[in-house]
């Protein structure tokens, strides 16, 4: 047997997990599909954080990069893909595929899932009855296209460049939505529309910033830094109510939908309209549990036995998921599912070595 393990994913989740495992003793390969660390914060560009602070999200990163890529004991494989996974706890030969299509085959003792989500493509309409108007209109854009825009301290419309007069967010877009198949809450949806007004509103204090939502999950610290913040500090304007429909009219764009606070149809001219959209499984998640055989739960996520009790190991001993692997996380979710599948993917490896010392 082997004591090395392999983490499946060079984001958050997975250089949390690395540097864990490595700092138990245990050698670690580290393969990840882009050219680089640090998973979607890096490769979406985000501002900040994705969690009730406010930090740059790029040097918030090497925080957990730097230890990775100086650690000696960590071997870190990047653009590639792990094409195929055989065998058992302890002695797992896994193929590593570069995107220039070299291949190496490796031994390991067990495995690290962090292969993170896909945000919802609110392109996609087919069921809904929704209409966004995104791709159609150039001024309909997504979370993480502001993330971009912020990032660069330029929020402008895309149609013409101005600076927007009245932006409003969408809340739930991709989420709670059963006429589209995705039932669940992603969970960070809120927090982060909370967040990016509030940095609207410190980047452009003429603009007026609203959000329009279902209710409000700010859970945990996320409703005293963020929610209350952005109402009361900055003003933000909250609307209960569901918008169900983003058209053109003349420059603007109009918001239709319901204000179910006053139980009245809706319709609001904004200059920027921005869909919040949540989180569904990766395609890299996807292709694990497909190639290790690994059963997922009932939205489409890498199942995981015990349910709250036991939320990183999967049906297949040895091999472990994080993250949002398993579910909607958010960045505090993803860095302690790393903690302790670091600490199972140790553990089960040395209890293996025990066994095998005692004879059973």
């Amino acid at each position: 047997m082997t004591n090395t393990v392999l983490v499946i994913g060079g984001g958050p989740a997975g250089l949390e997990a690395s540097r864990g495992v490595s700092d138990l003793g245990n050698p670690v390969i580290l393969v990840e599909k882009n050219a680089f660390l640090g998973g979607n914060p890096i490769a979406e560009r985000y501002a900040m954080l994705t969690g009730p602070v406010f930090r740059d999200a790029e040097e918030a990163m090497q925080d957990l990069i730097k230890p990775v890529t100086d650690d000696s004991n960590i071997k870190v494989h990047l653009s590639s893909t792990v094409t195929a996974l055989d065998g058992e706890l302890g002695n797992f030969t896994a193929t590593i595929t570069s995107e220039s299509g070299t291949t190496e085959s490796v031994t390991v003792g067990s495995v690290i899932i962090a292969t993170g989500f896909k945000h919802f493509d609110p392109g996609y309409t087919s069921g809904a009855q929704q209409h966004w108007g995104y791709y159609e209109q150039p001024d309909v854009l997504t979370l993480t296209d502001l993330e971009k825009m912020l990032k660069d301290k330029n929020v402008v419309k895309p149609s013409n460049g101005k600076v927007p007069e009245r932006v409003c967010f969408i809340q739930c877009v991709g989420s709670r939505d059963r006429q589209l198949g995705n039932q669940w809450c992603s969970k960070v949806c809120c927090g982060i529309a909370c967040k990016q007004a509030i940095e609207i509103r410190e980047l452009l204090p003429d603009t007026r910033v609203f959000i329009f939502y279902i209710d409000l999950r700010a859970y945990g610290f996320w409703e005293d830094e963020l929610y209350w913040r952005a109402q009361e500090q900055h003003n933000v304007n909250f609307v209960k109510g569901v918008a169900t429909e983003v058209i053109k009219r003349g420059d603007k764009l109009v918001v239709k939908g319901e204000d179910t606070t006053m139980s009245r149809p809706m319709e609001v001219e904004m200059d920027i309209v921005v869909l919040s959209v949540g989180m569904e499984p990766s395609q890299g998640t996807l292709d694990m549990a497909n190639m290790l055989h690994l059963p997922l739960e009932d939205h489409g996520y890498i199942k995981t036995i015990g349910g709250p009790l036991n939320t990183t190991q999967t049906e297949r001993p040895g091999v472990f998921a994080v993250g949002a692997a398993v579910g909607p996380a958010d960045l505090e979710d993803s860095i302690s599912s790393a903690g302790a599948a670091a600490m199972k993917a140790v553990s089960a490896l040395r209890k293996l070595k025990l066994s095998a010392v005692a004879g059973d």
